[in-house]
């Protein structure tokens, strides 16, 4: 069973490492194509706040690729250079992508609000997992490590949380992008090829925690028997 598991967690490791690449791939496929209305990230994304009754919610470029973000304690929309500039699909997609973020906090969307509010203890388990989970093998303490199973529980299931915060995001982007004509019919394609991609690497990321959970949790109870 354990050799089993050390397979799925292998080919989980390679999934989230393909889905890494996918979406550099995407992204720098899309960068190349310039969206028909001519529009930049940081035009997408203004008028798309705009639209929906966030005008006080400023957009701020950054240093870096794909370091874009919605920063939900100073409300603010932070976009990567490339994004911020270009006007390119993928600049216009990723930087609607923010903007949902930032229509679910306005709206109270209720994975995101639990989201939140599980970050605080999220914070802290997770940085004291793997001290717990270290000690507990160096000195064989059952008890240390079933406390370390327990912080790390609260990551995944923060990871878990993310999912549909992320996938949601996404939906409301391409939505607001139709309806408001950021882009034409012909390249939804391209924008669903770009967001997609950004949505497996959370999938990934969710899924080698969950399968790494799964197996300390069956060497605990291995231990315990």
């Amino acid at each position: 069973m354990m050799g089993f598991m050390y397979l799925l967690i292998i080919v989980a490791f390679i999934f989230s490492l393909w889905a890494q690449f996918r979406v550099k791939g995407s992204f720098n496929r899309w960068s190349q194509v310039p969206n028909q209305n001519g529009l930049t990230g940081y035009e997408a994304a203004r008028r798309m706040l705009d639209v929906n009754g966030l005008s006080d919610i400023p957009i701020e470029p950054v240093r870096g690729t794909l370091t874009d973000h919605y920063d939900p304690i100073h409300r603010v929309v932070r976009l990567s250079e490339p994004v911020y500039y270009e006007r390119s699909i993928s600049a216009v997609s990723v930087a609607c992508h923010e903007v949902g973020h930032a229509i679910q906090h306005k709206v109270h969307y209720p994975m995101l609000v639990l989201r939140h509010r599980m970050f605080p203890v999220v914070n802290f388990a997770s940085g004291v997992a793997p001290f717990m989970l270290i000690a507990g093998f160096l000195f064989s303490s059952l008890n240390l490590i079933g406390l370390g199973i327990i912080f790390f529980s609260a990551a995944v299931a923060f990871q878990l949380v993310t999912l549909p915060v992320e996938f949601n995001a996404s939906n409301r982007a391409r939505q607001v992008m139709v309806e408001q004509g950021f882009i034409r019919n012909e390249e939804e394609r391209g924008v669903a090829k770009v967001l997609n991609a950004a949505a497996l690497t959370y999938v990934a990321a969710a899924l080698v925690s969950v399968l790494e959970l799964l197996r300390l949790i069956l060497v605990y109870t291995s231990s315990r028997d």
